[in-house]
């Protein structure tokens, strides 16, 4: 057994074993080093330490507005190496942020509590066969991780939640959504994440008939990179302002943005290369939403859709140049993109 002097010791090496965020620009941070080697010993536990300061750097968009999103800033750090930790430290009280160290399996949608950070060491970090369900929940972010071959979502949120940046992702090869946003969430940024070999990418709004989702669903897109994935760039129901701006789509099969159940689109400085539908005013059997397009670049690719007007957005962001999205994007986006 550990006398108190030896685990105090313990907790100061893993204190300083953590690194701080290193910034990204475009508000954009990432990530903290493992644990020091030689604290990984017998079988794998969750490990925790006291860290007043986050790991993460701050969102652009909707995510900081009402009241910002923190995460997990101020609590514990508590790294993790299996998937049967991380769902079990995910639903802990109080403030956290919960480092993923390599492949971990979930089974199923496992919810995430709030004022939650989960983060990826290193650029390997994986979960693979479930999801992470933000239900109920405010201020969490999800940053720094590969999700693949997930049997439900990568990543869902509902049920009223709040306050979410999901950052610095990669997904492929999931059953559903890799994103999924819907019931009444509100206050989120979606960025810097790569989606490839995979069919829905982003829904944005449950069903035309859920109208609770009317003065919700306020969710920012940048930076993100649609290589070759099929559909949903995001699919949009009703939210307002749905903001896409500077991200790359390439080679999308299906579309890039649908604007559906007069939702209001703002899609600027994005580049949709090989294209043929950038935008859809309506889809399927949804009515028609509203879109607005603002310097885009259109490289092989179809004519963009626009209808209406939308409401501007409250928050400062910093554009890029369009014609620059294809050498920033790539460069960035993705887990271990410092």
């Amino acid at each position: 057994m550990r006398t108190t002097q030896q685990a105090n010791r313990r907790r100061t090496r893993a204190l300083t074993g953590i690194g701080a965020f290193v910034a990204l620009g475009a508000g954009t941070a990432l990530i903290a080093s493992t644990l020091p080697a030689e604290e990984a010993t017998g079988a794998p536990t969750a490990q925790t330490v006291a860290d007043p300061s986050p790991l993460v750097g701050e969102p652009t968009g909707w995510a900081t507005e009402n009241g910002g999103t923190t995460g997990g800033a101020g609590g514990e750090t508590v790294t993790v190496t299996s998937g049967d930790e991380l769902a079990e430290e995910m639903l802990a009280d109080g403030p956290r942020i919960i480092e993923v160290q390599g492949s971990v399996e979930l089974d199923g949608m496992n919810d995430v509590a709030s004022d939650t950070t989960v983060i990826g060491a290193g650029s390997q970090a994986t979960i693979t066969g479930g999801g992470i369900d933000v239900d109920e929940a405010h201020n969490v972010i999800i940053q720094n991780l590969n999700f693949a071959d997930w049997d439900d979502d990568a990543i869902n949120l509902q049920d009223g939640s709040t306050n979410v940046w999901i950052d610095h992702n990669s997904f492929t090869n999931g059953d559903d959504g890799a994103v999924d946003i819907k019931r009444e969430s509100d206050f989120v940024t979606v960025s810097w994440n790569h989606v490839f070999e995979h069919d829905k990418s982003m829904l944005l709004g449950h069903s035309d008939g859920h109208t609770d989702d009317i003065g919700h669903l306020r969710v920012t897109y940048h930076h993100n990179f649609f290589d070759g994935s099929d559909t949903r760039h995001p699919r949009v129901r009703f939210g307002e302002t749905v903001h896409a701006f500077n991200n790359y789509y390439r080679d999308n099969e299906e579309y890039g943005v649908a604007s559906t159940m007069d939702a209001g689109v703002l899609v600027e400085g994005n580049y949709f290369e090989d294209v043929d539908t950038p935008t859809e005013i309506g889809y399927g059997s949804s009515d028609p939403g509203r879109l607005v397009a603002n310097d885009n670049v259109l490289d092989n690719s179809g004519e963009i859709a626009t209808e209406g007007e939308v409401e501007p957005v409250p928050y400062d962001y910093s554009l890029d140049d369009a014609e620059e999205i294809p050498s920033i994007v790539p460069a960035g986006a993705g887990p271990g993109n410092l």
